[in-house]
């Protein structure tokens, strides 16, 4: 406790708060365990690090905008067994990231594409990565509103600047003038810059007619699909069994 009381100013004022956490649990360990000075102040170091650390990610998946629970390990393997895992955990390693390549998530409502692609985000903020999550009408939107106060290359450079953005439910329905080519200048920015998950109830063949424009559809989706890793979900809806067989209440 002595200890502890005459370095407690010093490190508040250094901002040393992983150590000031651990100090005194330390200090124990290392007249229990009889540490060099120098082990000592090695585990104070690494204690302060590991804060650091965490914090930065705590920062990372917050400014990231996904759903903190939407991780690997709360995603439900066992309901969807079609699901690749070892394509899933491949893509975890966020090598994908390091390449500047895209991975397009296609499949039905409900089985899981929106869950994977935020578990990805959150493993990618975990190595250090940054990210942003948004569905694309959201994005196409707060782009479109650039136009009426003169932020548009501002908000455009926002969805260009990350290592990883992940663009949500992309052909729900037609993209509408100038929509197809915010959504061009987004995919032409990044391509071989950076890297975009895209999720999608539409089997890639019908994406074109989303644009409703031929000559944007083919050079974004070339842009687009460019060594991209595809991964097709399956099955029933988990919102739907979720919602016709809801878990009991404790």
């Amino acid at each position: 406790m002595e200890l502890n009381h005459q370095l407690t100013p010093y490190l508040t004022k250094l901002r040393l708060s992983g150590i000031l956490q651990t100090l005194e649990t330390r200090n124990r360990q290392a007249i229990e365990g009889r540490w060099s000075y120098t082990e000592f102040l090695a585990r104070l170091l690494e204690d302060e690090v590991e804060r650091r650390a965490q914090k930065q990610l705590s920062l990372r998946v917050r400014r990231s905008q996904v759903n903190s629970t939407k991780t690997l390990e709360t995603f439900d393997f066992a309901f969807n067994p079609t699901v690749n895992r070892q394509q899933l955990l491949h893509l975890a390693t966020c090598e994908f990231v390091r390449q500047h390549r895209n991975v397009l998530i296609c499949g039905p409502t409900g089985t899981g594409k929106t869950h994977l692609a935020q578990a990805l985000v959150h493993e990618a903020c975990r190595q250090g990565f940054d990210a942003h999550f948004t569905s694309v009408a959201r994005m196409l939107q707060h782009l479109n509103g650039g136009r009426a106060d003169g932020t548009f290359e501002r908000r455009l450079q926002g969805y260009l600047r990350p290592d990883l953005l992940v663009l949500d439910d992309f052909g729900l329905k037609p993209l509408q003038p100038p929509a197809p080519g915010d959504l061009y200048d987004v995919i032409d920015g990044r391509y071989e810059q950076g890297s975009i998950i895209l999720t999608s109830n539409r089997a890639p063949t019908e994406w074109p007619e989303v644009f409703l424009d031929p000559l944007l559809a083919s050079a974004g989706l070339d842009r687009l699909g460019d060594r991209a890793e595809v991964v097709v979900m399956t099955g029933a809806s988990y919102r739907a069994r979720t919602a016709l067989h809801p878990t009991p209440a404790e």
